[in-house]
C-alpha cells in the first residue's frame, strides 16, 4: 500500500490485514469474552478482557480513525452510547454546551434530559449565525456541538469557521458526521476537535448492526473517552464490529449511489404540486449550498420534503409509499420513509427544536432511482385524493 492511500483504500484495508496463522483475507471475528495470559499481567497483545480491548473491535477503530485521517477511534455499542461517553469525558456538573436548533432527537434528549439533571446546562442556537454563537458561548462552556447536514432539516454550518469561534473561546468543537461520513466530509481536517458517529446509519449501511463512533486526534482526550468506554462499558460486541467493519469497505461506492439518486430525487420534487419545499443541499436553492459544495465532495443521501397540505399530507405521503419503508433510521442500502414530528424527533416536540409537521424525511438508498421515482410520483399523486 502506498504512503498515503486513497479513501477507497483505507476503507478496505485499514485495519483489515489478512490473518497471520491462516492467511484468511477476512480477518476472523474474535468471539471471546477473555485471554490466555502467559503468566500473571503477561498478556498476549495487550488483551485480557473483552470489555477492555477485543481483536475485531480493534481492527474496526484502526478502519474509523483511517477514514477521518484522524490518531484515534473508539467503537461503541450505540451513537448515543458514543456521545454519553465523550461529554461524560468533557463535562462536569455547572458545565454548558452549546447546540444547534436542528440537533438530531436524540442528541438533544440525551443533553437535555440526561446533563441537565446532572448539573449540565444548554444553549440552543442557529449555527449559521456567528453573533449568535459567540453571544451563547461563556466561560463555562466547554463544549459546541455541530451536526452538519444536520437532522432532518438539512442545514449546512460552515465547520471551519465555527472551529475558529469555538477555539477562541477555548471550547472543544464536535461534529455530528453522522450524514455526510467521512467520504463526503472531513470535520478534522477544517478545524473541528472531535467527530462522532452512529455507525449504525451509513457506515454500517445496511440496517442490521447498532453502533457508534467518536474519532479524534487529541491523545489526553483520548485516554479520558477510553476510560469511560472500558469503565462504562458501553462497547461494541465482536460481531457488531465486524458487521460495521464490512460494510465500511463499500463506503465510498454506496455515498456516490446515495447522493446520485437522492439528487434526482430532490430535483424530481422541487417545484412539483402539493411540496412546499425540499430540503436538500444539492440544490442550489438551498440555503448552504455553496458552502455544501466547498466542504462537502458529494450532497450525501438524505432529503426532507415539506408538503403544502400539512401534517395530514404529510402523513399520507409517508403512508402511500412502497419502495421506500416507514420507518425509523436512515442509511441503509434500501430506501426508508421518516414522519419526524411522530417518529425520530418526537422527544423535541414543543421545543426550540420541534420539526414542523408538514415534513417528511427520506434517506435515498441505491435502488434503480427510476423505481424511487416512480413510487414518489405515485405516492404524491395519492396523497393529492381524498381518503
Amino acid at each position: 500500500m502506498s504512503t498515503h492511500p486513497g479513501f477507497s483504500t483505507r476503507a478496505v484495508h485499514a485495519g483489515q490485514a489478512p490473518d497471520r496463522t491462516t492467511g484468511a483475507v477476512i480477518p476472523p471475528i474474535h468471539l471471546t469474552s477473555t485471554h490466555l495470559q502467559d503468566g500473571i499481567g503477561n498478556l498476549r497483545e495487550g488483551y485480557e478482557y473483552g470489555r477492555a480491548g477485543n481483536p475485531t473491535r480493534a481492527a474496526l477503530e484502526q478502519q474509523l480513525a483511517a477514514l477521518e485521517g484522524a490518531a484515534h477511534g473508539i467503537s461503541f455499542s450505540s451513537g448515543l452510547a458514543a456521545e454519553d461517553a465523550l461529554l461524560r469525558g468533557i463535562l462536569k456538573p455547572g458545565d454548558h454546551i452549546v447546540i444547534g436548533n436542528d440537533v438530531y432527537g436524540g442528541t438533544y434528549r440525551l443533553i437535555a434530559k440526561i446533563f441537565d439533571a446532572w448539573g449540565v446546562t444548554h444553549s440552543v442556537v442557529d449555527l449559521g449565525n456567528l453573533r449568535e454563537v459567540q453571544g451563547a458561548l461563556r466561560a463555562e462552556t466547554k463544549v459546541l456541538w455541530v451536526e452538519t447536514p444536520s437532522n432532518p432539516l438539512m442545514k449546512v454550518t460552515d465547520i471551519a469557521e465555527l472551529a475558529e469561534v469555538g477555539h477562541a473561546a477555548g471550547v472543544t468543537v464536535v461534529v455530528d458526521n453522522t450524514f455526510a461520513t467521512p467520504a463526503l466530509q472531513q470535520p478534522l481536517a477544517l478545524g473541528a476537535d472531535v467527530v462522532v458517529h452512529s455507525t449504525t446509519k451509513y457506515l454500517g449501511g445496511h440496517s442490521d448492526v447498532i453502533g457508534g463512533a467518536i474519532v479524534l486526534n487529541d491523545d489526553a482526550l483520548y485516554e479520558t473517552v477510553r476510560f469511560q468506554h472500558f469503565a462504562a462499558g458501553a462497547v461494541s460486541s465482536p460481531f457488531d464490529a465486524y458487521l460495521t467493519s464490512r460494510g465500511i469497505k463499500t463506503l465510498d461506492v454506496r455515498m456516490e449511489r446515495h447522493s446520485a439518486n437522492a439528487q434526482k430525487i430532490a430535483e424530481f420534487l422541487e417545484g412539483r404540486a402539493g411540496v412546499e419545499r425540499v430540503y436538500y443541499p444539492g440544490l442550489e436553492s438551498h440555503p448552504g449550498h455553496a458552502l455544501a459544495a466547498q466542504q462537502m465532495s458529494r450532497f450525501g443521501g438524505m432529503l426532507s420534503v415539506a408538503l403544502s397540505g400539512g401534517e395530514k399530507a404529510a402523513r399520507r405521503f409517508a403512508e402511500r409509499l412502497s419502495v421506500f419503508t416507514l420507518a425509523e433510521s436512515l442509511g441503509g442500502v434500501e430506501s426508508l420513509v421518516n414522519y419526524p414530528s411522530a417518529m425520530t424527533h418526537a422527544s423535541v416536540a414543543g421545543t426550540d427544536l420541534a420539526v414542523p409537521e408538514n415534513v417528511v424525511r427520506l434517506s435515498v438508498g441505491i435502488e434503480d432511482v427510476d423505481d424511487l421515482l416512480a413510487d414518489v410520483d405515485g405516492a404524491l399523486a395519492r396523497t393529492s385524493k381524498k381518503r
